[in-house]
């Protein structure tokens, strides 16, 4: 004789009622996790007017980081501006990205390719990471606050 056959049927019943009530609960809050993501990611208006998405999804995995040089700071009063990019990242990648993160429309994308240079430490020759940057050119009158404090 094992453990269940002492079961009564009317037991294994409320066990089983039990289990499909838990199902249906785990059921509804999987419902309710969903539409929260999809509150999430809800257009939201910011300050100026503009529509941004708070879920950038992979925007951040082609935009390393903006650029802040003279050279940089020259070129956003021609409403470019300059960013450390992938190095598998392409224009319309970049485009996307741009729009997503910052809100703002994208005219063009110019991509420079850095090669890596040779260096010496003592008689050990190396070299220097291969970097890549876009140069993004935007609408008139749409800005990137980027160099707040600078």
């Amino acid at each position: 004789m094992g453990i269940f056959s002492k079961l009564k049927k009317s037991d294994n019943s409320e066990y089983q009622k039990k289990q499909s009530d838990e199902a249906r609960a785990r059921q509804d809050e999987d419902v309710s996790l969903a539409e929260e993501k999809a509150k999430v990611a809800m257009p939201t208006t910011s300050k100026n007017g503009r529509q941004s998405l708070t879920d950038t999804g992979l925007a951040y995995k082609w935009l390393v980081k903006p650029i802040i040089t003279e050279k940089a700071t020259y070129l956003s009063s021609f409403n470019k501006y300059i960013f450390a990019v992938a190095p598998g990242a392409n224009k319309i990648e970049i485009k996307k990205a741009v729009k997503k993160v910052y809100g703002v429309e994208v005219l063009k994308v110019n991509i420079i390719n850095k090669p890596g240079k040779t260096v010496r430490y003592g008689r050990k020759i190396g070299r220097t990471k291969v970097r890549r940057q876009a140069v993004v050119t935007l609408a008139a009158g749409q800005t990137i606050q980027l160099y707040e404090g600078v």
